[in-house]
């Protein structure tokens, strides 16, 4: 059975939410501990999630997925291969057109749209499968995000720079693209998701085919991110990142949510655990 989907209330840039009413949210529900807080529960999720099925002929990938993100919240979402990630993140952001389910942000209905729309309404993605554009520069690929924004070639290209800047390519302003390391190319897929000014940032698998070395560095730069109020849903098969840098963890196996708790209650939970390396390992 699904965990009941946890809400929470919209914080402050950077900050925790604060443990009692963290508690009541998750054993009562977010909107009942907005209003008993007097705080407006209109302003409890930017991204909704209800309902969500996705199907492939007989396969279905996604089912019934319910969840809720805060504005400011850095959500981790886990699971086994084939459970369902990558395609409720295309869901998410257009790519994939809900067979069941709605997807809002801030209110605003985002299914049947098209990726390109989903990205103006401010969710911008990165790809576990790279995809820069080889045979341009590093500035002109985080360029094309910036022109989703601004039909000013000028400010694109002062913005190009500025997210290099961000994301430590500078220097790598005017190479090719198919020059750069996958740690490089990592930098610059979020420098061109970035670009576009999103609201709320799609990471799959960020650390994902790198060198061991280049992982901290990686995970340094989301947390610098997350601490300028961006709030991001991360993908991530590696553990020790997302416990690192989640606030909250959201466990998927065969298509359905199967935790959705802070780091460590979620690292411990014995249906994760079992998912993860079958049940022999649960004592």
């Amino acid at each position: 059975m699904a965990a009941r989907p946890v809400r929470r209330t919209r914080l402050a840039p950077g900050r925790a939410l604060p443990h009692p009413l963290w508690r009541r949210a998750h054993r009562h529900g977010a909107l009942r501990a907005a209003r008993a807080s007097g705080l407006d529960a209109s302003a409890v999720s930017l991204l909704r999630v209800r309902g969500v099925t996705k199907r492939f002929g007989g396969i279905t990938a996604n089912r019934a997925i319910t969840f809720d993100v805060a504005a400011g919240e850095l959500v981790g979402i886990i699971g086994p291969n084939g459970a369902g990630k990558s395609t409720l993140f295309e869901c998410i952001s257009g790519f994939y057109a809900p067979d069941e389910g709605e997807v809002e942000l801030d209110g605003s209905r985002l299914t049947r749209l098209s990726p390109d729309q989903v990205c103006r309404r401010g969710i911008a993605r990165t790809f576990q499968k790279l995809r820069p554009f080889q045979g341009m520069t590093v500035a002109e690929n985080v360029m094309v995000g910036a022109l989703t924004r601004t039909h000013d070639v000028k400010h694109a290209r002062e913005q190009a720079y500025e997210w290099l800047r961000r994301v430590g390519l500078l220097e790598k302003a005017n190479a090719y693209a198919r020059t750069l390391s996958t740690g490089q190319r990592k930098r610059l897929e979020l420098a061109r998701a970035l670009a576009t000014q999103p609201r709320l940032l799609l990471l799959d698998e960020v650390t994902g085919g790198v060198d061991q070395r280049s992982i901290p560095g990686l995970v340094a730069l989301v947390r610098e991110l997350h601490a300028t109020g961006l709030t991001v849903l991360l993908i991530e098969h590696n553990m020790r990142v997302v416990t690192a840098v989640a606030q909250r963890i959201i466990a998927l196996h065969m298509g359905q949510i199967i935790a959705d708790d802070t780091p460590d209650v979620v690292a411990r939970d014995r249906t994760v655990v079992e998912a993860y390396l079958g049940q022999a390992y649960v004592q």
